[in-house]
């Protein structure tokens, strides 16, 4: 009877699973002793799940308690003002641990909304031209070159931190773009309205408005403002969609030229080009498959809006019928398209010239 009692799991053992155990056949070692509602209290919840910035390890508890630090700084003499400590936070976040100033003890002041142009020919003649930036970055142990002198004078000139950072971390900051160790930290662009543009051009006697249409290389929109800047254009005026803004890349190939020039955003540019036509200007496009040439175009001294299209699909068919007329470069090879930004430099150019023996 002893061994049937044993055969048939009446003992109770440790580590088991629950009475499965005491079963014949169970391959269990035994049923767990019971803890006696001792446990009960494990099974309690607890509570509600605390907000971020109360949960330790959390960025968010981190960036609350940098900021109460910041909060208790005292009065005295040399001791850091209120925000200060953020400041150097987010200077280290930009521009790593190592970074230092060279412009009386300022910090970083980027945020996550800026742009980076990187090159030394880019940020110099953003900063001659009056580009509204907030940090310059100089990588350390850079050999001597007068740019790199002209940058860190202007930008003081202007009011502009300057932040001394080790190489390798304005490398992670600019990723792939070859800086050159120079980066300018420059707030989201300012784009005007597209009536403002009116405006200018009917202000002169002549004036030039320069529409881009579907070009989505923000390189290429540099270009076109660079070459508009350079003939005389008063304006260039992009689509709000499916085209390309004025980006990092597109303040470096502009060289500083869009800072000088002003830049609006269309919600609708056929609409815009409407608008234009009836204010006095003529609409003129750019198309490889024109039949008239940029050479016999009578209205070139006439106040216009030059419509220059993509590469590769040219003018768009709404676009194409707010023209007055269209227009194309005369090529002497066997070349299907030019590059946007090179179809506009030869375009204004000619109106240019056009214009000067006018």
């Amino acid at each position: 009877m002893a061994g049937a009692g044993r055969r048939g799991g009446g003992s109770i053992g440790r580590g088991g699973q629950g009475g499965r155990a005491g079963k014949s056949g169970s391959h269990r070692k035994g049923a767990a002793a019971g803890s006696g509602g001792q446990g009960r209290k494990a099974l309690e919840g607890r509570g509600a799940t605390p907000p971020a910035f109360m949960r330790p390890g959390h960025p968010a508890q981190r960036r609350a308690a940098a900021q109460a630090r910041s909060a208790q700084v005292d009065d005295r003499p040399g001791a850091p003002r209120r925000g200060e400590a953020g400041r150097a936070e987010g200077a280290r976040t930009s521009a790593g641990p190592d970074a230092r100033s060279g412009a009386g003890g300022a910090r970083s002041r980027r945020t996550e909304s800026d742009e980076l142009v990187v090159g030394r020919n880019a940020v110099v003649e953003a900063l001659r031209a009056g580009v509204p930036a907030s940090t310059l970055f100089i990588a350390a142990g850079l050999d001597f070159d007068e740019r790199l002198g002209d940058a860190r004078r202007l930008a003081s000139r202007a009011g502009i931190a300057v932040v001394d950072s080790a190489r390798p971390d304005l490398d992670r900051m600019c990723g792939t773009a070859p800086h050159q160790g120079l980066a300018l930290s420059v707030p989201a662009f300012r784009y005007t309205h597209p009536d403002d543009l009116l405006v200018r051009a009917r202000a002169g006697a002549a004036g030039l408005v320069v529409a881009l249409d579907g070009v989505t290389d923000p390189r290429n929109l540099g270009a076109v403002v660079r070459s508009a800047a350079a003939f005389g254009a008063d304006g260039v005026v992009v689509p709000e969609r499916r085209a390309a803004g004025v980006t990092a890349a597109a303040w470096k190939t502009s060289a500083g030229a869009a800072a000088r020039l002003p830049i609006a955003r269309a919600t609708n540019l056929a609409r815009t080009l409407t608008a234009y036509a009836e204010g006095g200007l003529f609409v003129v496009g750019l198309a490889a498959d024109a039949d008239l040439s940029l050479d016999d175009l009578a209205m070139a001294t006439d106040p216009l809006a030059l419509v220059i299209g993509s590469e590769g699909r040219g003018l768009s068919r709404l676009v194409e019928q707010r023209c007055d007329v269209t227009v194309r470069i005369p090529m002497a090879g066997q070349v299907e398209s030019l590059n946007a930004g090179v179809a506009a430099g030869i375009a204004l150019a000619e109106i240019a010239r056009r214009r000067r023996v006018a």
